[in-house]
């Protein structure tokens, strides 16, 4: 929105309809002792041109990289109506819309969204979403032991990004909720039926499953979620919601579908911006559409018959009954829902497949080049959607800080929390990454390989006086 100061005209104006003659008589009240004085270390007042350069200044000295981390958050190109539309003042200040006779246009928006995400992922009930991907997770995992009743325990394949397992450890386990671990199977990586077999016998309240997982593994879906079921635990999701428009939704898994799905939506139209923002999407069956968190917005009719929306089946008070509520996150990331809605509305289905087409051809553009060099190599032998995982003969740290210096975020180095796979990177390639920037990575890649090929890391310096 533009800011435009105001004149000494306008200063002169409202300070005489206030009865002063000067701000620092309207100030006054302010005991000299605590004002702070001249402002000596603020730069000179600088006009529209020259604050502009200074801004493109500014920014030029972050630089500017070829993207091929994934890791959760991906970089996508947004049409530049998204946020247009987005930033217009009616969405842009708008708050938690409660009062519904003044807020129709911010709900609609609202419902249309939970529509599309309901169709997204093949089930019955969307939210108008959560804080982020993490936290969703975390609450799908408080909404199963709800439903359930009986079982605490919930089991979360060491697939599932870590993050999000670190943030739902967090939220769970001082409410006596117990996260067991399931391995990967390390030629694979993805979970299977045999990692399961400990834990039948007894009371489960859900399986985490995610598709496709931290490593950008396709899962066997359909077999874990019958087994989950057959054990009379509930499915919980993970989706990423771009990958959705070429694999099966996860209402489709399985004999019966999964019961709750989460994930992160800043795929759809919102951008990398220093680290955020996010927000998280939950979808569930109909069953258990009263333990949902977060808020539901409805359609209905008003008086004369003429159709309206408002939030449904939760109380305003709700959400401020501590313990007792549903949930405790206590406002939604309705900007960001907005930027989503308009995002999928002008892709359409049709243009979000051709977005995820895209990014899985150039994912495995990238593959076939990198691990045709020397000392790069592919971890697991499944199929991958959007990244896969590559190992390396040098450590990893070593060549992704050589391909920054060229430009080039090569990677997420995956050795902090999977050091059983060796110096390994996760890759990833969007639909923004074009042959040059391929090409580029392998070409720096293949250098940087070579030449720790030829410069052993042990090498001994010569004496010169020998």
């Amino acid at each position: 929105m533009p800011f435009i100061p105001h004149t000494e005209a306008d200063i002169k104006a409202m300070l005489e309809a206030v009865g002063v003659d000067s701000i620092e008589t309207l100030f006054d009240e302010i005991p000299a002792e605590l004002r702070c004085g001249e402002l000596t270390n603020v730069p000179p007042r600088m006009n529209e041109f020259e604050v502009t350069r200074l801004m493109l200044e500014r920014a030029e000295q972050d630089g500017y990289y070829i993207n091929f981390i994934g890791a959760g958050a991906y970089e996508h190109h947004i049409p530049a109506a998204v946020w247009e539309i987005t930033t217009r003042g009616e969405f842009y200040s708008a708050y938690t819309p409660y009062q519904a006779e003044a807020s129709q246009g911010t709900l609609q928006v609202l419902y249309e969204f939970q529509t599309m995400m309901a169709s997204l992922t093949g089930m019955d009930v969307a939210n108008a979403s959560l804080y982020d991907g993490a936290s969703a997770l975390a609450e799908a995992v408080l909404m199963a032991v709800r439903t359930h009743r009986k079982a605490r325990r919930v089991l979360i394949p060491t697939t599932v990004h870590p993050v999000y397992r670190q943030v739902t450890h967090s939220i769970v386990t001082n409410q006596d909720i117990e996260l067991l671990s399931v391995p990967f199977s390390k030629q694979g990586g993805h979970t299977v039926l045999d990692a399961l077999k400990s834990h039948e016998g007894g009371d489960l309240a859900a399986l985490v499953i995610p598709q496709p997982n931290f490593f950008g593994v396709l899962e066997d879906v359909d077999e874990l979620t019958n087994w989950a079921h057959r054990h009379n635990a509930l499915v919980i999701a993970v989706v990423n919601p771009v990958a959705l428009a070429l694999l099966a939704p996860p209402g489709e898994w399985g004999d019966a579908g999964a019961d709750i799905v989460v994930g992160e939506g800043q795929p759809l139209g919102a951008p990398l911006s220093s680290g955020g923002p996010y927000f998280g999407f939950m979808c569930c069956r109909q069953a258990h559409v009263r333990q949902m968190p977060g808020r539901i917005v409805g359609r209905t009719v008003d008086a004369t018959g003429n159709p309206g929306f408002t939030l449904t089946l939760q109380a305003r008070e709700q959400h401020i009954r501590r313990s007792k509520a549903t949930s405790n996150i206590c406002t939604n990331q309705g900007l960001l829902v907005t930027a989503a809605t308009i995002h999928m509305a002008l892709l359409g289905p049709e243009g979000l497949e051709r977005v995820a087409a895209q990014c899985h051809a150039n994912t495995l553009a990238l593959l076939e080049k990198l691990t045709a060099m020397s000392g790069v190599e592919r971890v697991f032998d499944r199929p991958v959607f959007h990244e896969a995982v590559l190992r390396l003969s040098s450590p990893a740290n070593d060549v992704l800080r050589a391909l920054e210096g060229q430009g080039i975020l090569g990677g997420y180095n995956l050795t902090q929390y999977y050091p059983e796979l060796g110096e390994a990177i996760l890759v990833c390639a969007t639909e923004t990454r074009g042959h040059e920037d391929i090409d580029k990575y392998t070409f720096h890649m293949e250098r940087i390989m070579s030449k720790r090929r030829l410069d052993p890391p042990c090498a001994v310096k010569a004496n010169p006086k020998d």
